[in-house]
């Protein structure tokens, strides 16, 4: 078996990025919303059935624009798990909101619905579910949730692309939604993001957000004689040039997907052992959730030194990694936010978790390398 080095993660090309690319410098249209946009956002749409998609340069810019859709104001205060990236949380901070951080569920590491109500108070503006690992949260209850107290739904759904909840996109469900495009994610442009408006009210705002607080889109739509400044906004759009890349992947995404989930099916199949012999745990994916192979992580056994296990795995040339640190216990953290009840699961899970690569091209052979190395550090310390 090669011992050729085995990377974390490698972005995959169709082979048609250059090519739209080239096209649209071509067309002499190089800033955005020009036709690869205009496709990226039909695609978007017709997929997940949002009311109107909007490209944006990151899934962070998508989440600070829908702070602004949502009008979070200094104080406001918005509950989300801890366990996720830091951008979930600083888009609204930078409104002045206050993160509210509850538990996450031991299966899935998505947000425990169970505790939501009880975190609640009149200052309560938003709920953000994160769909960790492209695998739903349990967005009935949310929703449920969210109408009896008035609040909204933003969906981070960054990892969620082609992923669904009982059979509707994510990102499709909350108020607004927002997806990532970044070179580790399933789908990629690089840098790149999406913003979905599931609840039209927003449309319209959410255009002039933006661009920059200006109702420039009706203008080009010849809606309007002249555009002008409007609302608060900023630049969120991306380049046509990342559009045209994007666009190449979106036209693939269904195949890319179907790839990375024959992956991700091998892996589950090789570490039964481990998980039968109490090793580690394997993803739980609940019944009526469809997942799109955004990773695949284990939960090691708590007995077993993680870091001994990954720096085996890094002398072989295999490259894993651990996760998020929880935001709960950052500085940042501590000093914008606060915390409702326990965070056991969440420091529990976070300190066993270990991501193993995942790309398009990984093939068989070099999964059963990856998990025989894996099996040979855990037994040398069991």
């Amino acid at each position: 078996m090669s011992n050729e080095m085995i990377l974390f993660n490698r972005p995959y090309m169709t082979g048609k990025e250059l090519d739209y690319i080239t096209e649209a410098k071509s067309g002499h249209m190089l800033a955005g919303d020009g036709l690869f946009t205009k496709k990226c956002h039909q695609w978007i749409e017709k997929s997940s059935g949002c009311d109107k998609a909007l490209l944006t340069h990151s899934c962070t810019a998508a989440l600070e624009m829908a702070a602004l859709l949502i009008d979070i104001h200094p104080g406001d205060e918005v509950i989300m798990p801890s366990y996720t990236f830091v951008s979930t949380a600083n888009a609204f901070v930078l409104r002045g909101g206050v993160p509210v951080f509850i538990d996450i569920r031991e299966d899935t590491l998505n947000i425990d619905e169970k505790l939501i109500e009880a975190a609640i108070t009149r200052r309560t503006k938003a709920i953000v579910p994160v769909h960790y690992a492209g695998v739903p949260c349990e967005m009935d209850t949310i929703m449920k949730i969210a109408r009896k107290h008035g609040i909204k739904v933003v969906e981070d759904a960054a990892q969620g692309v082609m992923s669904s909840y009982k059979g509707k996109a994510l990102g499709s469900i909350g108020d607004l939604g927002a997806f990532s495009f970044h070179e580790t994610k399933n789908v990629i442009s690089g840098e790149g993001g999406a913003l979905l408006v599931n609840d039209p009210q927003f449309s319209l705002r959410a255009e002039m957000i933006r661009e920059k607080g200006t109702d420039r889109s009706r203008f080009f739509r010849g809606e309007i004689d002249k555009y002008t400044w409007q609302e608060i906004g900023s630049s969120f759009l991306p380049g046509e040039l990342i559009a045209a890349f994007l666009w190449a992947q979106l036209e693939e995404a269904k195949s890319i997907t179907d790839v990375r989930l024959k992956i991700w099916d091998t892996y589950h199949s090789l570490l039964a052992p481990l998980e039968d012999e109490g090793m580690l745990r394997r993803p739980i994916i609940p019944t009526d959730c469809q997942h799109n192979a955004h990773m695949y992580y284990v939960l090691l056994n708590p007995k077993l030194d993680r870091q001994a296990i990954l720096s085996e795995l890094k002398r072989q040339e295999i490259y894993a990694v651990f996760h998020y640190v929880p935001l709960h216990s950052s500085p940042a953290g501590r000093r914008f936010a606060k915390v409702h009840g326990s965070m056991a699961v969440t420091e529990a899970q976070s300190e066993r978790l270990l991501r193993l690569p995942l790309w398009v091209g990984l093939e068989p052979e070099q999964q059963h390398r990856i998990v025989n190395v894996l099996t040979r550090a855990i037994n040398a310390m069991s």
